[in-house]
């Protein structure tokens, strides 16, 4: 009895050890099926938060994962819109936006009643916009139209002002007035600076870490003599469209006005009109006896022709 007591009480404990591993195995299973299931999601999310900037060509960190395996798609979200911004959109629109540099020219005709006053109310114009005459020319000669040119450099601010005060000096008759923009040359100099300054330094490391052969390093000097010139050139480009830009030019040309009679000023018409009269005269003159050397022989002619015809008549 007792052996068949014992007997019955292993086989039930057996028994109830299996049914428990069973369903742990179950739940170990449910447990894992979960986990994957959630880990699938997660990486689907990070997946679809990433193709952006896969597209972009920027590499991102992939997302962490928890300590328990399982990201939820809002936690991927979350950490999707905390990732920092693609850097290189930054620099192409930092790049894109060049600099407002315009070379601004213009040329005025002015007429006036005495060129003498206007001259001396330009040179007043230069000075009150901080400007200097540069050129200038005056034309007054004999029989001539009295006219005067003058180039004005000024401060760039201060060519809304010249152009606005021009009335002051006469009858403003056209103002042109040119505006070249270059910002787009600034920047690709600019560029071209810089690359070429690190290819300078490159050059510099090489010459001072040189083991190589005496012809290589002759080869390298000649090619950082070349670089430093053309970094020369670009700098004073660069220093040349900057005094142009900061520095605008305004041409004015004065005249007086034009004869109501005749086509040269200070001329008398009536005076013109007897000498013309005279010179005509002359002329008519001249002409006739220039003539003369062909009326007189062919006289000659008819005076012999009809001599010789009343002689053959008589007979």
């Amino acid at each position: 009895m007792k052996r068949t007591a014992l007997l019955l009480i292993a086989t039930s404990t057996l028994v109830a050890c299996g049914d428990d591993s069973s369903s742990a195995n179950a739940n170990a299973t449910d447990v894992s099926g979960k986990t994957l299931r959630g880990t699938a999601a997660s990486l689907a999310t990070g997946t679809s938060s990433r193709a952006p900037s896969a597209v972009a060509g920027v590499a991102m960190e992939p997302a962490p994962v928890a300590q328990s395996g399982i990201v939820t798609a809002d936690e991927a979200a979350s950490q999707a819109a905390d990732a920092p911004a693609d850097p290189l959109q930054n620099i192409n629109v930092g790049s894109a936006v060049a600099p407002s540099m315009v070379i601004r020219t213009g040329q005025a005709f002015i007429e006036v009643e005495k060129l003498d006053p206007a001259i001396l109310r330009i040179r007043q114009l230069a000075a009150q916009v901080g400007g200097y005459i540069a050129n200038s020319s005056i034309n007054g000669g004999r029989d001539q139209m009295r006219q005067a040119t003058f180039e004005l450099k000024m401060p760039a601010p201060k060519y809304d002002e010249a152009v606005g005060s021009l009335s002051t000096i006469g009858k403003v008759e056209t103002v042109n007035s040119n505006a070249q923009d270059v910002g787009e040359e600034f920047v690709d100099v600019t560029a071209r600076v810089n690359n070429a300054r690190r290819l300078e330094d490159r050059l510099i490391t090489l010459l001072s870490n040189r083991t190589g052969k005496l012809d290589e390093v002759l080869r390298v000097e000649r090619e950082l003599a070349r670089v430093r010139e053309e970094i020369e050139r670009y700098e004073g480009r660069l220093r040349y469209l900057s005094s142009r830009v900061a520095t605008s030019t305004l041409t004015i040309t004065v005249h007086e006005p034009a004869p109501i009679l005749g086509n040269t000023p200070g001329e008398n018409p009536i005076a013109a009109a007897l000498r013309r009269a005279w010179k005509n005269f002359v002329a008519l003159v001249a002409g006739v006896i220039a003539s003369l050397g062909v009326l007189i022989p062919l006289a000659l002619v008819a005076l012999a022709g009809w001599t010789g015809y009343r002689r053959w008549k008589k007979r």
